[in-house]
This record gives C-alpha cells, sequence and structure tokens, in this order.
C-alpha cells in the first residue's frame, strides 16, 4: 500500500473534525450542567442550615426580629427548590444522561425538596418564637430544644460535605444517626412534661418547646432521607437496612418524675 493510499483510507475512518469538537463540546455543556447543579444544592443547604442556627437562636435569645428574618427568607428557599427542579429536568431533556449521570440530577431532585421542607420547620419554630413575644419564659427549658437543634445541625452539615465529596460511608453514619435525634426528641419530651406538672404556668410555652422539638426532630428525618438519596446517588441502590427510628410515642408509657 503506498503512502498516498493509507493516507486516503485513514481520512475515509476517521470521524469528521467537526464532529469530534461538537462531542467535546456537548461533553463540556453537560459538566457545566452538573456543577451548576451541585451549586445550587450546595447554596440551598447552606441557607437551610443558616435558617436552623438564626430560628434556634431567636428562641434561646428571645429576637422576634430574628424570627421575622427567618420568615422573611423562606420564600427564597422556595424559589431556589424551583430553579434546581426546572434545571434538572432542563439537564435530563438536553442531555439525555445515564447511569451516574443520570442519577445525580435525580439526585439534586430530591435533594432541594428535602431542604426546602427544612426551612418549612425552621419557619415553623420561628412563628412560636413571635407568637412568645413578651413572655419572659425560663430560658433553661429551651437548652435541651438548643441541644437538638446543634445535633440536627451537624447531621445536615454532614450529609451535605458528604454529597459534595460523594462519601458514601459518611452517607451510611448519617442515616444511622438519625436514630440519636429520635432518643433525644422522647427525651426533651420527657422532660417538658415534668416542667408542665410541676407548675400550670409552665404549660403554654413547654407545648410551644414541644413544637419546637418535634420540628426540629422532623429536620432530623430530612437529613436521614438526604443520606438515603446520596447513597443512591453514589451507589445506584438503596440502604438495604431497615432506618433506625425511636419510638416517639412510647414516652408516653413510661412514668415521668416529678421532681421534689
Amino acid at each position: 500500500m503506498t503512502d498516498q493510499t493509507a493516507t486516503d483510507a485513514a481520512l475515509a475512518t476517521a470521524p469528521p473534525a467537526d464532529h469530534t469538537a461538537t462531542a467535546e463540546h456537548t461533553a463540556h455543556a453537560f459538566d457545566t450542567d452538573l456543577q451548576e447543579l451541585r451549586r445550587k444544592v450546595t447554596e440551598m443547604g447552606d441557607l437551610a442550615m443558616k435558617q436552623i442556627v438564626d430560628t434556634v437562636r431567636a428562641l434561646l435569645e428571645r429576637d422576634t426580629e430574628l424570627a421575622e428574618r427567618v420568615l422573611a427568607t423562606d420564600p427564597r428557599i422556595d424559589a431556589m427548590r424551583h430553579e434546581i427542579e426546572q434545571k434538572a429536568v432542563l439537564t435530563i431533556a438536553r442531555r439525555q444522561p445515564v447511569a451516574v449521570d443520570l442519577r445525580e440530577i435525580i439526585a439534586a431532585m430530591r435533594m432541594c425538596n428535602d431542604l426546602e421542607r427544612v426551612g418549612d420547620h425552621a419557619k415553623h419554630i420561628a412563628k412560636r418564637v413571635i407568637a412568645l413575644r413578651g413572655d419572659l419564659y425560663p430560658l433553661a427549658f429551651a437548652r435541651g430544644v438548643e441541644h437538638m437543634g446543634n445535633l440536627v445541625l451537624s447531621s445536615l452539615k454532614k450529609i451535605l460535605d458528604a454529597y459534595t465529596s460523594h462519601d458514601l460511608q459518611a452517607a451510611i453514619a448519617v442515616w444511622t444517626d438519625d436514630e440519636d435525634v429520635d432518643a433525644l426528641c422522647i427525651l426533651r419530651f420527657r422532660e417538658l412534661l415534668t416542667y408542665m406538672m410541676e407548675d400550670p404556668h409552665n404549660i403554654t410555652f413547654c407545648m410551644h418547646l414541644m413544637f419546637c422539638a418535634n420540628d426540629l426532630e422532623r429536620i432530623g428525618d430530612h437529613a436521614t432521607n438526604i443520606a438515603e438519596t446520596v447513597y443512591y446517588m453514589i451507589d445506584g441502590g438503596e440502604i438495604s437496612e431497615e432506618r433506625p427510628k425511636g419510638d416517639l410515642m412510647n414516652f408516653r408509657l413510661a412514668p415521668v418524675q416529678r421532681k421534689i
């Protein structure tokens, strides 16, 4: 075969130059779409965590102005959820991803829904702070709720870090820790019931605190949901074990010790 014949044969089998360039451009555009989705989810997660910090601080400091700011921020979280969902749908329609790329887009859609619900629960606590406006409630009663807030905030931060780093073991660890949040919620309920039995004047404030504790427990559930989503994104399957859950109802069956 002559050199010219070999050259002609190579040219005949090689893909057109513009086809290669188009493929590279498409791949780059898809990577850009995925990076933008990750950025939006991370930004939404950071805002949701700030909502938790602010609303617990507002409760402890009787800061109704801070609680009002938490309420004012909630529409922004809702808008971010819609932005992520729209971006995810458009990316699927344009790029037609498969395998791990498709799972990452689905994960972003699932996570933004859970993060939006986290914002809702923070908003509920902020509303209770406003409802207690002017009441000189004993702050010592709220310290247990603060502890719960720190615990669920830690879980949420860990799972968002696991999402960013694709850390499967960290996602499993957050999923397992949900039982600790449930146990702490039960402890808070028993503690608050004791305060109410000791003095009827404590009933209103303690009832508000019980609802706050319940909201924080639900935030922990959403962190666990995100852990399951991150596991799916990385592994492609579901966590096979039964989710660890404390029984939030059985605490009523245990005797409450009256302090003397």
